[in-house]
């Protein structure tokens, strides 16, 4: 079971697709390339197309309120704009237009998040990252469309504020803390009215305790399941997200040497930018 029985109707959706598959492949904001766009409909839609079981969606909100599907930070790689996309208004992000992988006008504009609810309406998983600092709007907006509650895991990095508002917020979202220690991951699960399903693990090192099978047995002995990011952002150090095992080494040297490690530590869910390639390695060590 993931997590707490009185939540079980929530997460049933969550929970077959664990049952069935051993390990799930999350898709880093879709899969993306060409005048394919990170963090659209058309991205999110190859990604699933592609072996993916749910896909990440980064989240950023307007001045005016409209809640976007855009990692803020890449304007200017993605926009060729320096402002930011929360310190604007939608009348102005909805005239920005995408440049596309060799930086040319792809005719893309920035999607809604609304946009990913009425698109994704049955059995897809997705992951809302980022939303942390507008979480009453994202509550507001999915209320509108039911289904999302048994379809978006929502994460947040582990603070008081964002905790009390899952705590006290009256639909039992899906909730995934974003945690560096232990103590993170015992922090959330104080909280008794959450309805916690999983951990994302950061691990800079081998030798930091969440990276340690005791602490991964742990937390899945909670009845929760542990997601790590295999997504390779930058060589500096500061972007290694679980101990070095990532997609660069499964694809360019031995994929046992990182995602057969995973596997061997007993992760449930890798987040990974290559879905066709970890599907592949899935069905081989897993025999599915």
């Amino acid at each position: 079971m993931i997590g707490k029985a009185c939540y079980r109707e929530i997460n049933r959706l969550l929970e077959e697709q664990l049952d069935k598959k051993n390990v799930l492949i999350a898709v880093h904001r879709g899969t993306w390339g060409g005048n394919i766009i990170e963090n659209t409909i058309p991205a999110y839609k190859m990604a699933l197309s592609m072996g993916a079981d749910l896909f990440e969606c980064d989240v950023a909100m307007s001045t005016d309120g409209i809640i976007y599907t855009f990692h803020d930070g890449g304007e200017p790689r993605l926009l060729g704009e320096m402002k930011n996309i929360r310190t604007i208004s939608s009348e102005e992000i909805d005239k920005q237009i995408y440049k596309n992988s060799i930086g040319e006008p792809s005719g893309v504009s920035v999607g809604r998040l609304e946009e990913v609810f009425t698109s994704f309406t049955h059995h897809e998983l997705f992951n809302i990252d980022r939303g942390w600092d507008f979480l009453p709007q994202i509550d507001a907006l999915m209320c509108q469309y039911p289904k999302t509650i048994r379809q978006a895991i929502i994460k947040t990095p582990v603070k008081d504020c964002y905790l009390e508002f899952f705590q006290n917020c009256p639909t039992k979202y899906m909730y995934m803390p974003i945690a560096y220690s232990m103590e993170d991951v015992k922090k959330a699960l104080a909280w008794p009215d959450i309805n916690i399903v999983g951990v994302e693990l950061i691990a800079r090192t081998k030798e930091e305790e969440l990276f340690q099978k005791e602490n991964i047995h742990w937390i899945k002995e909670q009845d929760l399941y542990v997601w790590v990011n295999a997504i390779t952002l930058s060589n500096e150090k500061k972007h290694v997200l679980f101990g070095g095992l990532n997609d660069d080494t499964a694809l360019l040297d031995n994929p046992n040497h990182s995602w057969g490690k995973l596997f061997e530590m007993g992760v449930n869910v890798i987040q990974t930018d290559w879905p066709v390639q970890l599907q592949a390695y899935r069905k081989r060590y897993f025999n599915l």
